[in-house]
């Protein structure tokens, strides 16, 4: 159980959970510095205590020095992306804590108190706790991101790469198939939307007539995570909310309420707490409409007729897609090919299929399309799909016949990883380093002591 949640504890923010017995006999010091960033010898000891935690087996002699060189490599990110003025709102940092601790909740069975339990202090106060670091995490993928997003491969880098790599250290390819969907999202009937509008318009004069706080209406009503911290969803600027609630936030004076706003997400109340220029802080509570079983099943029946006209060539499944598609999921912006998120690429090994999607392609020629089938969507909804085979591949050693896409995404990952080093080595060279002595002898940070403006120190 506890493997189980130390995992999610790295699925919240990649920190340490809360609790492990290593940290608290840790007397914190500053072991390094980068910039202007530091770091601790608490950071070092949790990132090994996890990764112990995580194996049976006796971690390498080296392994702190290999984590303290990601440690500095991390905190140069960090230090750039402020000399380079990269913000990160705080309605970025509260979207994702909120999305992130949901997501714990659910395989916790939406149980507060067992995540307290665990956590050891309210979910408040988990958030406090991570939020920062978070915000860190934010801004050094942004950083990493804006360095080798220029990156690009000819075919001609292609071919060499690949003639790079020993004929005997060619990868074997398991049997691997393409697949697109047709994804749509049942919408609440009118007399459920009509029920939830005035069970929210209730709430708002019981708000207006100080029967009940907003913050509380947010608490015991909003069915996102905000609600946890009264519906707060922190100081952001424009662009970051969807249209409809962005324009009704920035038409409101300070402590004013909303009308009722309806959103692809539901229909808000939402508060405006301050205004710093263009930068605001607002708070919301979120009701969605109940979608019921006939809703459900008239969106199935709509799917199956837009399946069958593609089953029957009267309309492409591209065309389909764009038509009839929900266009939030990721596959809509792809023609419907759906993307496997454990390689980054449009190629699904059985193993890495949705048991369902598995099931319902396993004897299907390619071009074929399946009955319609019922999933979960990011958020928890119910969602409706059909899916394509669109191409399937024996088990064969790499070619660039049958695998040039594959081989294009390692070409391109293997030279961005090279820009991505030499712009660290490059970066370590104009920056202060600082290394405390007792790791000066790690093989894995002799660049950052050669290279840098350096200094080393002794143990204080």
């Amino acid at each position: 159980m506890n493997t189980i949640f130390n995992r999610l504890t790295l699925f919240l923010i990649c920190l340490l959970p809360v609790g492990l017995s290593a940290q608290s006999s840790v007397i914190d010091q500053v072991i390094a510095r980068v910039g202007s960033e530091y770091v601790l010898l608490s950071e070092l000891e949790e990132q090994y205590a996890l990764a112990a935690s995580q194996t049976n087996e006796s971690l390498p002699p080296d392994a702190r020095c290999q984590m303290l060189d990601q440690l500095l490599v991390g905190k140069l990110l960090y230090n750039q992306s402020k000399l380079d003025s990269i913000e990160v709102a705080d309605s970025e940092v509260e979207s994702q804590l909120n999305a992130r601790i949901d997501r714990i909740l659910s395989y916790m069975g939406g149980s507060i108190e067992q995540f307290e339990d665990y956590y050891g202090q309210s979910i408040s106060a988990t958030k406090e706790q991570f939020r920062e670091d978070l915000r860190e995490q934010i801004a050094t993928d942004r950083i990493r991101q804006s360095v080798v997003q220029g990156v690009k491969v000819t075919p001609e880098e292609v071919k060499t790469f690949f003639a790079n790599i020993p004929r005997d250290s060619l990868p074997y390819f398991n049997a691997e198939v393409e697949v697109g969907e047709i994804a749509v999202l049942p919408e609440a009937n009118d007399e459920t939307r009509k029920a939830t509008v005035a069970r929210l318009k209730d709430i708002r004069e019981r708000i207006v007539n100080e029967e009940i706080t907003f913050e509380e209406a947010a608490r015991k009503y909003s069915a996102d995570g905000s609600g946890q911290a009264g519906g707060d969803l922190g100081w952001t600027k424009r662009g970051k909310f969807v249209p409809e609630f962005e324009a009704a936030a920035y038409n409101l004076d300070p402590g004013e309420l909303s009308d009722i706003v309806r959103s692809e997400f539901g229909y808000h109340l939402i508060k405006l707490q301050e205004r710093r220029g263009n930068t605001i802080k607002v708070s919301h509570i979120l009701l969605s409409p109940e979608i019921t079983e006939a809703d459900v099943e008239k969106s199935r029946i709509f799917l199956d007729s837009i399946a069958n006209l593609v089953r029957v060539d009267s309309m492409s499944f591209s065309v389909a897609v764009k038509r009839n598609g929900f266009d939030k999921v990721q596959s809509y912006n792809n023609d419907g090919r759906m993307t496997n998120n454990a390689s980054g690429n449009t190629f699904f090994e059985i193993g890495d299929l949705d048991p369902d999607i598995y099931f319902a392609i396993d004897e299907m020629e390619v071009g074929e399309i399946s009955e319609v089938m019922e999933f979960k969507g990011p958020r928890g909804e119910t969602m409706l799909r059909v899916v394509q085979l669109q191409s399937r591949s024996s088990p064969h050693r790499a070619s660039l016949a049958q695998d040039y896409a594959k081989i294009q995404i390692a070409t391109k990952s293997s030279k961005q990883q090279k820009h991505l080093s030499d712009w660290i080595e490059k970066t370590i060279g104009s920056t202060f380093v600082m290394i405390d002595e007792r790791y000066k002898p790690c093989p894995s940070v002799q660049n950052w002591i050669e290279d840098s403006r350096k200094i080393v120190v002794g143990n204080k």
